[in-house]
Parts: structure tokens; C-alpha cells; sequence
């Protein structure tokens, strides 16, 4: 009896696995528009490893993005960060405090570097981002309009 129980949940938790990978989940990758003027190479190669998945038209769509329920959280998180600061489509005055979030941790989020490695700054890294978003993307002229 309990046998059946726990085939019969089984068999319903599969199912409704399968079905939800019918639900339909917006993953593009927009041209890129404009990007800001990089105070340097460095900066937007360490921009491009540690942010440019969420931050930037040019996502790279891993195989969980394609499996729901990862697939919902990955294109809700992308659509998020695209929407706090586009690299890929920049417009003069975004993501100035970019670099306090770096510095503090909060990014890249420790969810993706649980699956993204390669995006984990050291110290000197972190600094060097840091220092080169607000270079680039003008925090230091925040009263400047």
C-alpha cells in the first residue's frame, strides 16, 4: 500500500516536472547598443567574467537555463540585472554605485559564483573593478549633471 503511495508521488512529482518545461521562458540576447567608454582593457575583461552574464546582452545561456524551475530564476535574475545596468546598452548615469556592490560582496551574487567559478574575484581583482567602474561609469562626478 505504502509502495503505491510513494510510486503513484513519484510518478506525479515527474510528470509535473515535465510539464513545466512547457512553460515558455524569454531568454535572448539583444544586440549590443552601446557600451560605456572602459577606462580600460582590464576593467571590461573583469567586467565581462564577474558581471556580463546579468549585466549585458551577450548572457551566456548555461544548460540549467533551459530547465525549469532553474530556467525561471536564471531569466528573471538576467531581466533584473539588465534592467539595473545594461553594459550592452548603456546610457550615461547607471550603475554608479556598481562598484560598492562589488566591494561589499553583493556581486556577483554568491548563487552564481556557486555555479560560475571562474566569475570569483580575489581581493585584488575586486579593487581592480572597483576602481575601474567608477572610472568608467563616473561615480566620482555624481554631483555633475
Amino acid at each position: 500500500m505504502l509502495r503505491r503511495i510513494a510510486l503513484s508521488l513519484a510518478g506525479a512529482l515527474l510528470l509535473g516536472l515535465l510539464v513545466i518545461q512547457l512553460v515558455p521562458v524569454p531568454r535572448t540576447n539583444p544586440p549590443v547598443v552601446s557600451e560605456p567608454t572602459w577606462n580600460s582593457p582590464q576593467t571590461r575583461a573583469l567586467a565581462q567574467r564577474a558581471c556580463f552574464d546579468c549585466h549585458s546582452n551577450e548572457t551566456r545561456w548555461t544548460w540549467y537555463a533551459y530547465v525549469a524551475p532553474a530556467s525561471w530564476l536564471v531569466a528573471n535574475d538576467v531581466h533584473e540585472g539588465r534592467g539595473e545596468l545594461n553594459f550592452s546598452d548603456y546610457r550615461t548615469g547607471r550603475g554608479r554605485k556598481a562598484s560598492e556592490e562589488v566591494l561589499g560582496g553583493d556581486m556577483p551574487p554568491q548563487m552564481y559564483l556557486f555555479m560560475h567559478p571562474e566569475a570569483k574575484l580575489t581581493t585584488e581583482e575586486k579593487q581592480a573593478l572597483a576602481s575601474g567602474l567608477d572610472a568608467t561609469l563616473g561615480a566620482g562626478r555624481r554631483g555633475q549633471r
